[in-house]
């Protein structure tokens, strides 16, 4: 198992330097440096190139002793989650060189880093190709090409225009019979081919109004039906509307005039001769005739008017046309899937999809609620004939009958559940017990990681102890020097208060010889107590050397038997598993 871990662990190592080396961090390739080093300076390396700011300095040196890797380690922890990296690491775990929890971080980091280094490089080249254009005049090729492009658009511009612009396809023979305004509307629409019956309706969620709006859509498809059926279509030359057929509107009501002219003076002719009656005849017919001219004046003003509202629904609709354009340009543009459109078009279809998908969840939910609602009051039916049969005097009987043996029934099987829900609660305890054994083992993976940890650990202590030792044996020796430097200084005073005095008689002076000499052989003592502790460290120095050695030799020892011992288990596994080959070839 920790064989395969440890080949894990080297795959996973392997894959972030490659992501380092392919970000741009050339140092990964280094085979002398460590995994630690390696995976720290790329995170240091692709925090600096991102950008971002922090307000953290990341000092990576390559000889860091344990404190500052730590305090390394820790700052590059804090600045993760302000960067809104969605990994979350450890000290330790950048420490132990935990690589399943390190791959993805320096992954996510290596990709922010390439995206920053993009968008600048798009920054720099932008602002290149500003300062030029501010600078120089725009290239002969380019005014060259401009030219022909702009011409190739107002023609292709002009042909959709003529292409789409609206064309009248039938004509309503009977006109006259269309009394309300909504009918000559529609029939004008129509005329160009415009459908609008049911096209403004509501749908309605209750049933009763869907109905009702089926009925109201039918008869408006009916009627549009037989307006388009008393429609001729039109000839070629007879699709604009010219200033003919705007007269031909005038000559509608003009005909009619004539026609009442013409009635007029046959009455005349038969009638008897009488002036009373005539004058009445004549002052009714001139009245008709100023109604029809009334009439008259009216269709002429509606003819101005909807000459008005042609030219301004052509207006309209050249602006609509240019909409279109527009529109069309754009869903070509979304459709290609250029530049930075491309993920709004696939949100787009994703969100079209996703409404889609909500008709049809509704639908289907409307179609589960009628259902429901019909099985709901089915069952409130049925309540409402058993409550009718229990008022009953027989059926009341029965049914106390009925209700003591269910009450016994519940009571038997409530009884039931509270002793299964015990035996289910005392085998819940049991199994929790049982669990919390079980997890109080640790697994081979958790004791190898566990080993890890507290080697790392052990190595920790011990160069701190080290350190520590060594600071503490520096202060000793510091302290020696200083006591041996205090009194030699009260020696020489001492010597230098007493030299005047010994001078002046000889027997002071021999007295100050006889202490000089017993002081500089007491110096010479202390000196060979000092050479005798040297020589004995020395010697437990030595000794203490030549110890290591022959430890490293059994750890080498070790390691060879070690590595010999897993070649051999490889030859046995490969051998038993011959073996069990052989055994089932022969059964």
């Amino acid at each position: 198992v920790e064989a395969v871990y440890n080949e894990a662990q080297n795959a996973k190592m392997q894959e972030i330097n490659e992501l380092l080396v392919a970000a741009g961090y050339f140092r990964a390739r280094i085979k002398g440096l460590s995994p630690f080093d390696k995976i720290v300076g790329g995170l240091a390396w692709g925090i600096e190139v991102c950008a971002v700011d922090i307000d953290v300095d990341l000092p990576f040196n390559e000889n860091l002793n344990i404190g500052q890797k730590i305090s390394l380690t820790e700052k590059i922890v804090a600045v993760l989650p302000r960067m809104k990296c969605p990994h979350r690491i450890e000290p330790h775990q950048i420490q132990g060189l935990d690589y399943e929890h390190i791959f993805p971080v320096v992954q996510w980091l290596v990709k922010k880093a390439i995206e920053t280094k993009a968008e600048t490089e798009d920054i720099h080249r932008q602002y290149a190709v500003y300062l030029f254009n501010k600078g120089h005049s725009p290239l002969p090729q380019e005014e060259a090409l401009k030219e022909p492009i702009e011409e190739g658009f107002c023609r292709s511009y002009k042909a959709l225009q003529d292409r789409y612009c609206p064309k009248r396809k039938y004509r309503h023979h009977s006109r006259h019979l269309l009394t309300t305004e909504a009918l000559q509307v529609e029939a004008t629409l129509l005329e160009y081919g415009v459908r609008t019956a049911g096209a403004n309706r509501t749908r309605s969620s209750s049933g009763s109004k869907e109905d009702a709006a089926d009925v109201v859509a039918t008869q408006a498809e009916e009627s549009t039906s037989a307006l388009i059926s008393s429609m001729a279509p039109l000839a070629a030359h007879e699709g604009k509307l010219t200033s003919k057929a705007v007269g031909s509107l005038v000559e509608m009501q003009t005909a009619e005039i004539q026609q009442i002219a013409e009635d007029y003076s046959r009455k005349q002719l038969s009638l008897t001769p009488g002036v009373s009656k005539q004058e009445r005849m004549l002052n009714s017919i001139q009245r008709q005739l100023e109604a029809k001219q009334q009439i008259l004046e009216k269709c002429r003003e509606r003819v101005d008017k909807l000459r008005a509202d042609y030219e301004a629904k052509q207006k309209d609709q050249r602006e609509a046309d240019k909409a279109l354009k527009a529109e069309e340009d754009a869903t070509e543009r979304l459709e290609m899937g250029s530049g930075d459109d491309e993920p709004l078009l696939r949100k787009l279809c994703a969100l079209l999809r996703l409404d889609e998908e909500l008709g049809q969840q509704e639908t289907e939910f409307r179609r589960n609620c009628r259902e429901e609602m019909k099985r709901l009051q089915g069952a409130l039916q049925e309540l409402g004939s058993a409550e009718e049969a229990k008022k009953s005097p027989a059926g009341g009987a029965a049914m106390t009958e009925e209700e003591d043996k269910v009450s016994q029934q519940l009571e038997q099987d409530r009884e039931k559940l509270q002793h299964m829900r015990m035996l289910l609660a005392k085998k819940n305890r049991e199994i929790a017990v049982i669990q919390r054994k079980i997890d109080e083992v640790p697994s081979r993976a958790e004791l190898s990681q566990y080993q890890r940890r507290f080697i790392e650990l052990y190595s920790q202590v011990s160069a701190t102890h080290k350190e520590t030792k060594q600071f503490y044996t520096l202060y000793n020796t510091l302290d020696d020097i200083r006591v041996y430097l205090d009194k030699e200084i009260g020696l020489l005073n001492s010597i230098l208060e007493t030299f005047t005095d010994a001078m002046n008689s000889p027997a002071a002076r021999e007295q100050f010889l006889v202490q000089f000499e017993k002081i500089v052989e007491g110096v010479k003592q202390n000196r060979l107590k000092v050479e005798k502790k040297r020589q004995e460290a020395k010697g437990s120095r030595d000794h203490l050397h030549d110890q290591y050695l022959e430890l490293v030799d059994k750890q080498r020892l070790y390691f060879k038997t070690v590595k010999e011992f897993k070649e051999e288990c490889r030859k046995n596994e490969s051998l038993v598993g011959k073996l069990k080959e052989q055994s089932a070839r022969q059964s």
